[in-house]
C-alpha cells in the first residue's frame, strides 16, 4: 500500500510502498479514504517530539471504511486509563509510537473505531476526530463551560481552536477570539465570534478588555510568556485550560494576578474514549462540520506541512489518501 512515511529526520517524509497491515487479534482494518495534518505531525517531522522512532508513518486522524463496509472514524487516543481525570502511563496517541493514518490501510483495535457521523462529507469526517476530541475535554471535562459565559478562544484559524468556537458557540456561549491576523478575525466572526483581539498589537489585552470586557473561560494552545496577558484578560475566579505551547515555555508567569483574581489554571492533553463518543453525539446532536482549509492528495503531503508551519491555513488541512 502507499504511505507518508518519516524515514529520518536527513530523509523527511517520503511517498512509498509499504507492506498493508492485517486485522490481528482484536483489531479492524480500515480502508482509509482521508486523514487529516495535525501539528503534532509537523513537530515530528522536525524532531520536537519525545519517543521518535524510524521508519514511521504518521497521522492520527482517519475517515474509512471497515472490512463490513461501514463508514468511520478512529479514535486517535488508547490506553487511557480508568482514570477520566487524566491518562494513565500507558497513554498513547495514534501515529507515535504506533503506525498512523497517512496511509491506505490502518489496523486499529476495534474499541477505537465509531460510527462516522452521517452528515458529514469524508474530508469533514477526517478533520474531527483529535481536534475535536481535544476541544470538547478543554471546554465541557476541564472547563466546564456554562451557557451565557464569555469564552475567549487563542490562536484562531487552526483545528482545535476552531472546532473549540464552534463548539462552545453551539452550547449557548458568547465566543471571542485571537490571532495574529486580522483577516482570520474577520473570518472567525462570520463564522458566530463576537469579536477578537490581535495579539500581535502592542497592549492588545487592555484594547480587548476595553472593548469586549473580562472572560469567563480561556481555551490555549499557545502558552509562552504570551500567558499573562490571558491572565489580565481572564476574569475574577475565571478559568484557563492550556493543551498546547506552540509558543514555548512560560518564562515569566505573574502569580500576582494569578492568586489575586483566583484564576483556575488547567492543564489538558486529548481525551479519553469516553469523552470521544460523548463529542460525536454533540456534534451529531448540533450538525457541527468541522472546518477544512484545503484537502491535498496524500502523495503531496509535504505541502501541507509547509502549509501549517507557516500558519497559512484555516481550519484543517486534509490528505486524500486514495489519490
Amino acid at each position: 500500500m502507499k504511505a507518508i512515511q518519516l524515514h529520518s529526520q536527513e530523509k523527511g517524509l517520503q511517498y512509498t510502498t509499504v507492506d498493508q497491515p492485517k486485522a490481528e487479534k482484536d483489531n479492524v482494518l480500515v480502508k482509509l479514504s482521508h486523514s487529516a495534518l495535525n501539528r503534532r505531525d509537523l513537530w515530528i517531522a522536525k524532531g520536537k517530539y519525545a519517543g521518535i522512532k524510524y521508519p514511521m508513518i504518521l497521522g492520527s486522524d482517519g475517515f474509512g471504511v471497515d472490512e463490513n463496509g461501514n463508514e468511520v472514524i478512529i479514535c486517535p487516543s488508547s490506553n487511557w486509563g480508568h482514570n477520566e481525570d487524566a491518562q494513565g502511563i500507558k497513554f498513547e496517541i495514534l501515529g507515535l509510537p504506533k503506525n498512523g493514518t497517512f496511509a491506505e490501510y490502518i489496523s486499529i483495535d476495534r474499541t477505537l473505531v465509531f460510527p462516522a457521523p452521517k452528515f458529514l462529507k469524508a474530508e469533514e469526517n477526517a478533520a474531527l476526530p483529535l481536534t475535536g476530541l481535544t476541544a470538547y475535554r478543554a471546554l465541557f471535562s476541564r472547563a466546564k463551560i456554562q451557557a451565557n459565559q464569555k469564552v475567549l478562544i487563542t490562536g484562531i484559524g487552526g483545528g482545535v481552536a476552531l472546532i473549540a468556537l464552534q463548539f462552545a458557540k453551539a452550547f449557548g456561549a458568547e465566543v471571542y477570539v485571537t490571532s495574529s491576523s486580522d483577516d482570520k478575525i474577520e473570518k472567525a466572526i462570520k463564522l458566530g465570534a463576537k469579536g477578537g483581539g490581535n495579539y500581535k498589537s502592542k497592549d492588545w489585552e487592555q484594547q480587548f478588555i476595553f472593548d469586549h470586557g473580562e472572560m469567563d473561560v480561556i481555551i490555549d494552545g499557545a502558552a509562552g510568556d504570551g500567558l499573562n496577558q490571558l491572565l489580565e484578560v481572564c476574569t475574577r475566579g475565571g478559568t484557563i485550560v492550556n493543551y498546547g505551547a506552540t509558543a514555548g515555555t512560560i518564562n515569566q508567569l505573574s502569580p500576582r494576578l494569578l492568586f489575586w483574581k483566583q484564576i483556575n489554571l488547567l492543564g489538558t492533553t486529548m481525551g479519553s474514549p469516553k469523552e470521544f463518543k460523548k463529542m460525536l453525539d454533540f456534534v451529531n446532536q448540533h450538525y457541527i462540520a468541522p472546518i477544512v482549509d484545503e484537502v491535498i492528495p496524500l502523495s503531496e503531503a509535504q505541502r501541507g506541512f509547509d502549509k501549517i508551519e507557516d500558519s497559512k491555513q484555516f481550519g484543517k488541512v486534509i490528505f486524500n489518501n486514495i489519490k
